[in-house]
């Protein structure tokens, strides 16, 4: 490694970020950066582990030992390349991945873990400032076909990789906005909409085919898809929400967490929403039901729209601060963490159990629930039971409720139900070793086909289902 005792001699340091005062004021991202000299000073952190257990927790396989000298070297158009030979897009992992490699960072057992997602972001934003982010389209094309439905992350990847390998490739979004969930779902604050439109300018330029607003099993059948096509590509995402069937669901005020934060988004793009389909919190009472990053984001959302108070529960006891003993390294840590949002303003709490909603003239007005009680853990199947209180039911005032309580997988209605793909026991897209499902010629990736995970596994299904889809079209040319 660069510096042998760096681990000894250097603290963790990490940027901070701009006061909450002030970023409450607008929606752009509020971190703040290190200098080079301390980047180097944090890549030297890196210990010559013999196992670096952080490739084993990045889904991609990150070389992070790698990047982590270069930098302290000073050779960052190296820590670039070596950083791009695993990860399309370290723009998007470096702002918004929760970071499992520094969970498992050997240097993590007993001391702060190296800082390896802030100097991510820090490599990949120094080479476009320094105009080494070059077009790289292939040198030849195979005369293959391929469509991918879907531009998240798990889309985007596919088509990157795809692409390269000579392959024509066209994507197509429903939405009139190419990203997926980067674009609509994940708030400006985490991720500026430039950022995503920098990178499909790049891969734009190399030769990937965009087509918005067409929704693959609306517009255009799947059927056709496959006719035109060599082969096809399903990455549209575990979009089914978990709704709460409990009485009031229906009452004006109660919205899933992603019809509140993509409007936000698309107002923030300067799109116009009517008066009545606004949802705004400025000056209201919100309670987000769901304690995950989607109810994070509806945190810092109503935050900045000016509500009067914000309160998220969750279903689950409050996680420990620390490892618990059935939770060691270099396993992700089921620990208690805030995130920028919740330092924004929020009164969290825990074993909430929702039971209705009641409001007037069909406006919500109030949430009932009560408290709960877990069992221990069943040592055969690891789970939990829980009873309610006696006694411990409440009523809270509120003027709007966001169900940020995870998804159900991919909507079955459209193209899946009409090509009649097998979906698995979780209801996703069931699909073979290969990433191909029971339709010869159709592959699925992301979300649709995993369930509801984080952005890098979306990358890293995008990456494998394009080995796939190539050794596919090449055994047949």
């Amino acid at each position: 490694m660069g510096e042998v005792k760096g681990f000894l001699k250097y603290n963790r340091e990490i940027p901070g970020d701009q006061a909450v005062e002030e970023r409450l004021k607008h929606w752009n991202e509020f971190h703040l950066s290190l200098s080079e000299e301390s980047l180097a000073k944090q890549g030297a952190r890196c210990m010559d582990c013999g196992v670096p257990f952080c490739h084993w927790a990045c889904p991609i396989g990150n070389i992070i030992p790698d990047w982590n000298e270069l930098v302290y070297r000073g050779r960052w158009k190296d820590a670039l390349e070596r950083l791009w030979k695993t990860n399309n897009f370290p723009e998007f992992t470096g702002r918004i991945c929760p970071a499992p490699c520094e969970n498992s960072c050997v240097l993590g057992i007993n001391n702060p873990a190296v800082t390896i997602k802030n100097i991510e972001v820090q490599i990949i934003e120094k080479a476009y400032q320094e105009g080494w982010v070059a077009l790289r389209p292939p040198k030849a094309r195979t005369g293959k076909k391929v469509a991918v439905v879907g531009s998240g992350p798990s889309g985007l990847a596919c088509a990157d990789d795809l692409n390269r390998k000579g392959h024509t490739v066209t994507v197509f979004e429903k939405n009139e906005m190419l990203g997926g969930l980067l674009t609509l779902g994940i708030p400006t604050f985490k991720l500026e909409k430039s950022v995503v439109e920098r990178r499909l300018n790049v891969m734009d330029q190399e030769g990937v085919k965009f087509k918005t607003k067409t929704h693959v099993g609306v517009d255009i059948s799947l059927e056709e898809l496959k006719n035109k096509y060599d082969a096809v590509v399903l990455c549209g995402g575990a979009e089914q929400p978990r709704d709460l069937n409990v009485p009031g669901r229906e009452l004006t005020g109660v919205y899933f967490a992603m019809e509140y934060l993509t409007q936000q988004t698309r107002v923030n793009l300067g799109q116009k929403v009517s008066p009545k389909d606004r949802i705004d919190a400025k000056g209201k009472r919100v309670i987000v039901l769901g304690g995950g990053d989607t109810g994070s984001d509806c945190v810092g959302t109503a935050n900045r729209q000016g509500a009067q108070s914000v309160k998220q529960f969750e279903l689950l006891p409050k996680p420990p601060l620390e490892r618990a003993v059935d939770n060691p390294w270099p396993q992700w840590a089921t620990i208690y963490r805030r995130s920028t949002s919740h330092d924004e303003g929020v009164e969290q709490d825990y074993c909430i159990l929702t039971k209705s909603f009641s409001g007037e003239g069909g406006q919500l007005k109030k949430l009932h629930g009560v408290r709960l009680a877990f069992s221990e853990k069943d040592p055969k199947t690891g789970q939990s039971s829980f009873k309610e209180i006696p006694g411990s039911e409440f009523v809270l005032d509120c003027d709007l409720v966001f169900l940020a309580m995870g998804f159900l997988g991919p909507v079955r209605k459209g193209m899946i139900e009409d090509c009649k793909l097998e979906l698995d026991h979780r209801g996703n897209v069931k699909t073979d070793g290969n990433k191909m499902t029971s339709v010869p010629g159709i592959f699925s990736a992301g979300d649709m086909r995993r369930g509801q995970s984080l952005v890098v596994w979306a990358i890293h299904e995008g990456k494998t289902a394009a080995d796939s889809v190539d050794a596919y079209l090449m055994s047949k040319a």
